[in-house]
C-alpha cells in the first residue's frame, strides 16, 4: 500500500516496477534500436511488442513524447521558423524597419542554450539535496517544454527552475515556494510560479516519466541473479554507468529510444561484458545453448541486439556533456537583441498587448454580466438558457 501523500501513477503504470523496467521490451530493443517508430510501421510487430511490454507502451511518454531524429528535427526547425516570423512581425509593428538588423537565433542555437541549462539542474539539485528522480523529471520537462515553445519568448533560466519545482511536486518531494526561491540569488517566487501552468499546459499535463536510471538498477538486479557474476565488478560498472546515465540526459535519447535501451547501452558502456551476460541469459530460449546461432551465417540474437545499441552509445559519448560556455554566451548576448518584445516588460509592444488582453477581458466580463441580467430578468438565472450561452466559446486569450 502506498504511504500517506504518495502519487500513485495509473494510466502510467507503476514507476516502482524497477525491474519491470528494466526487462520491459527485449523485442523493442532488437526491433526498434535504430527506428523507434516501427511499431507504427508494421501492425504485427506492434501487437507483438504490446503483449510485452503494456505498461510502457500505455504510457503517455511512449504515446506523446517519442520521436524519430527527422521528426525532432523537423518540430524544432518548423518550431523556430514559426516563432522567427511572429517576433519579426512584433517588431515591425512596434518599430518599423527594426527587424531588419536582428539576428534570430536557429534551431540548433536555441538547443545549444537549452542543453546549457538542462546541465545546470543538477547543481541546483546537489544545492537542495533533491533524489535523482526529482533531476531526471526536471531535466525531461525542460526538453519537452521547447518542443512546444521557443527560447525566443521564454528564457530557459526561467523555464529551468520553474520545471524543476514543478518536478519537486509530482515527484513526491515538494519544497515550500518561498525556501526555493530565497536560495537561489535574483529569484523571487512569482518568478517559479508565473510561468507554471503554461509549461503544465505545454507538457500536456503528463507529468509521470519513465526514467532510464530507473531500468538501470533493475539491470543491476538482474545481472546480480545471474551466475559467475563479480560483484565487486558489478557495483563499478553500475556507477560508471550511472554516469553515462546522466550524461545521456544532455541528449536527446530519451526523446527516441525507450529507458530500458539506453539503459543496456550505459551497461554497455561501463561493461561490455556484463552487458553481453544480461543479453544472452535473456535472448536464450529454454533447452538451447546461450548465445548459439541457429544459423552460422546470422548474428546471435544477443549479438544483434547489443549492435542495435551503438547509435545510442554514440550519441550518449558524442554529445553527453555539456556546450562551452564561450559558445553559448554569444547565444545568449543574441538572445537579448532578439527576444519576443511583446514578452518584454515595459516595451511598447508589451504594453500593447497588455491593453488589448485588458480590453478583451473587460468585454468578456460586460458580455457575462448582461448573459446574467438577461437571465434574473427572465426569471431564470440558473436555466438551460443560461447555460447555453455560457458554452459559447469567449476566447480566454490565454495565448501567453
Amino acid at each position: 500500500m502506498p504511504g500517506p501523500g504518495r502519487i500513485v501513477y495509473t494510466q502510467d503504470g507503476d514507476l516502482g516496477d524497477n525491474k519491470r523496467l528494466a526487462t520491459l521490451s527485449l523485442f523493442l530493443i532488437v526491433h526498434q534500436a535504430l527506428n523507434p517508430m516501427a511499431a507504427e510501421q508494421t501492425p504485427s510487430v506492434a501487437s507483438t511488442a504490446s503483449a510485452r511490454s503494456p505498461l510502457y507502451e500505455a504510457s503517455t511518454q511512449y504515446r506523446h513524447w517519442r520521436f524519430s531524429p527527422e521528426q525532432l528535427a523537423h518540430t524544432r526547425t518548423t518550431l523556430n521558423e514559426a516563432a522567427v516570423k511572429v517576433i519579426r512581425d512584433a517588431f515591425e509593428a512596434d518599430s518599423p524597419g527594426t527587424s531588419a538588423d536582428v539576428s534570430f537565433l536557429d534551431a540548433d542555437e536555441e538547443l545549444l542554450l537549452v542543453k546549457l541549462y538542462a546541465s545546470k539542474v543538477s547543481q541546483f539539485c546537489g544545492h537542495f539535496r533533491f533524489p535523482e528522480e526529482v533531476e531526471a523529471t526536471a531535466v525531461t520537462y525542460l526538453k519537452r517544454f521547447y518542443l512546444k515553445n521557443t527560447v525566443m519568448d521564454w528564457h530557459p533560466k526561467n523555464v529551468m527552475l520553474t520545471t524543476l519545482f514543478l518536478a519537486t511536486k509530482t515527484t513526491n518531494h515538494p519544497i515550500a515556494l518561498e525556501h526555493f526561491a530565497a536560495h537561489i540569488p535574483r529569484t523571487s517566487p512569482s518568478d517559479v510560479v508565473d510561468i507554471e501552468f503554461l509549461v503544465a499546459q505545454s507538457l500536456g499535463f503528463d507529468f509521470a516519466v519513465w526514467h532510464t536510471h530507473r531500468a538501470l538498477w533493475g539491470l543491476w538486479l538482474d545481472l546480480q541473479a545471474l551466475p559467475d557474476i563479480d560483484l565487486n565488478e558489478l557495483r563499478k560498472a553500475y556507477d560508471i554507468a550511472l554516469a553515462h546515465v546522466r550524461a545521456s540526459r544532455l541528449t536527446d535519447a530519451e526523446l527516441i529510444y525507450a529507458p530500458s535501451q539506453i539503459a543496456l547501452a550505459c551497461m554497455s558502456l561501463a561493461s561490455p561484458g556484463l552487458a553481453s551476460a544480461w543479453a544472452r541469459a535473456k535472448c536464450s530460449s529454454p533447452g538451447s545453448t546461450p548465445g548459439s546461432p541457429s544459423d552460422s551465417s546470422s548474428p546471435t540474437p544477443d549479438t544483434a541486439m547489443l549492435q542495435l545499441l551503438e547509435p545510442i552509445k554514440n550519441m550518449i559519448l558524442t554529445q553527453g556533456s555539456p556546450p562551452e560556455v564561450e559558445a553559448v554566451r554569444e547565444v545568449d548576448r543574441r538572445l537579448k537583441l532578439c527576444k519576443n518584445p511583446e514578452k518584454i516588460v515595459g516595451s511598447n509592444a508589451y504594453n500593447k498587448k497588455r491593453e488589448e488582453q485588458e480590453r478583451k477581458a473587460a468585454e468578456k466580463r460586460t458580455r457575462k454580466a448582461a448573459q446574467i441580467r438577461k437571465a434574473m430578468a427572465d426569471g431564470d438565472p440558473f436555466g438551460s438558457e443560461l447555460g447555453d450561452q455560457m458554452l459559447v466559446d469567449d476566447d480566454d486569450d490565454d495565448d501567453d
